[in-house]
């Protein structure tokens, strides 16, 4: 199957996010196109909010934590890594609306999260 990237070539920030997913233990293929265009949106938001450059590498480590599960985020990235991420998460359930929030919500509603993580997140139906 021809995939809509192949066409045209992907742009400098989804090759960006390719790389930081790589980084971060998953394979960028396991994450379908439209996730990722919308984590590279997100991502820029949240960017240009704070006035900085988006760099893909902290939004990845949080969306590959929610895929990966602790064991195998940690076994892939280290023990410091994992409990940066799993810090992260419990900020985002708490915090409700935030960038990492969104990237938990998107992991959650795409199908791509770990069963461990998403026992462990309320969402409201409402």
């Amino acid at each position: 199957m021809l995939r809509f990237f192949d066409l045209f070539g992907q742009s400098a920030a989804l090759n960006a996010l390719d790389g930081a997913l790589r980084a971060a233990g998953v394979h960028p293929l396991l994450v379908p196109d439209g996730v990722k265009l919308t984590l590279v949106r997100l991502h820029k938001q949240a960017a240009a909010e704070k006035g900085r450059d988006a760099a893909y590498g902290e939004a990845a480590q949080l969306f590959c934590y929610c895929m990966l599960g602790h064991e195998q985020f940690g076994t892939s990235n280290g023990a410091d890594a994992a409990e940066r991420a799993a810090q992260r998460l419990e900020g985002a359930i708490n915090e409700g609306d935030s960038l990492d929030a969104r990237i938990v919500l998107l992991a959650l509603h795409a199908g791509l999260i770990a069963p461990e993580i998403a026992d462990r997140i309320e969402v409201d139906e409402g």
